[in-house]
């Protein structure tokens, strides 16, 4: 019982702990660049396709994650909050699992090493994005602004899951696609919960000045978990100013169980997102799908 109240003690301080920037750590190759996995024929000439960013939850129900994905297939899924070799979600590689049963190719970045979930291997949780559009290449934008919350110490046991003690940091996974024939950047990202909303703004800052390293005209889209638990509108405001429009319009739609909205779908450039809609009657995470149609125009 006491140990169990420490632990809650331990939580709750550490819970509330300032926010701080890191430059980031020395991590394992594996960090560095995305695993693909194509292995489905791909068909960059369409002109209209599906859309979905979801935060899965660690894909610990990923029958139920498949079957409701399955019931209305998107042409591209973002994915967050996806696990591999984690022991909470029977030490499943989630996202090769959903791009085989989709029959969707895939890029995935490891964002953290989640400790307290190892057993014999290292277990990981990142981004996944499954296409059908062709992969013409796919990289990692791990931000400079992160939270220090995370990271291991001497003093905090990493291996109860409680204390979610992790290596890594929070990322933007990049994949270059072949859409109506042009070229389509799409940024899957899922931004730091351990803020007020300024480490969230620095790293959709990141976002932005990485884009600019394109053409201008070519289209985008920003989508994920973006964390806004806060003064959702502020960034709204700030993602049109750069260009970008979102699927849901001027709406602000709940999209977790509790009563936040935190997950998006942003296009600007020769691309228009339509039709968008939050399915809040999808079940296998804590979180609801945004659903879109991304239009070459």
């Amino acid at each position: 019982m006491r140990i169990g109240l420490l632990a809650v003690g331990l939580w709750a301080a550490f819970a509330f702990a300032s926010e701080k920037e890191d430059a980031g750590q020395a991590l394992p190759a594996a960090f560095l660049a995305p695993r693909e996995i194509q292995s489905f024929p791909a068909n960059g000439d369409v002109k209209s396709i599906s859309i979905v960013t979801w935060n899965v939850d660690h894909g610990s129900a990923v029958d139920t994650i498949s079957s409701e994905l399955a019931k209305q297939p998107g042409g591209i899924c973002l994915l967050q909050e996806v696990d591999w070799n984690a022991a909470r979600s029977g030490d499943h590689d989630v996202a090769a699992e959903l791009a085989r049963r989709l029959r969707l190719n895939m890029a995935y970045g490891i964002e953290f090493e989640e400790l307290s979930q190892e057993r014999a291997t290292p277990a990981y949780i990142g981004q996944a994005t499954l296409t059908r559009l062709p992969i013409r290449a796919s990289r990692i934008l791990r931000f400079r602004n992160q939270s220090g919350f995370w990271k291991p110490h001497a003093w905090i046991p990493s291996s109860m899951p409680l204390m979610q003690r992790r290596r890594g940091g929070r990322l933007a996974l990049i994949t270059e696609l072949e859409f109506a024939g042009q070229l389509l950047v799409v940024y899957n990202a899922h931004l730091e919960s351990r803020s007020y909303g300024r480490i969230q703004a620095e790293q959709i800052d990141e976002m932005l000045a990485d884009a600019a390293r394109y053409p201008a005209g070519t289209a985008i889209v920003l989508g994920g978990d973006l964390n806004t638990k806060y003064w959702p509108s502020v960034f709204v405001r700030k993602l049109e100013k750069a260009g970008f429009h979102s699927a849901t319009g001027e709406r602000i739609e709940r999209t977790h169980k509790i009563a936040m909205a935190l997950d998006w779908i942003f296009a600007k450039g020769p691309v228009k997102v339509e039709a968008g809609e939050v399915r809040r009657d999808f079940k296998g995470s804590d979180h609801y799908p945004v659903y879109a149609r991304l239009v070459a125009e």
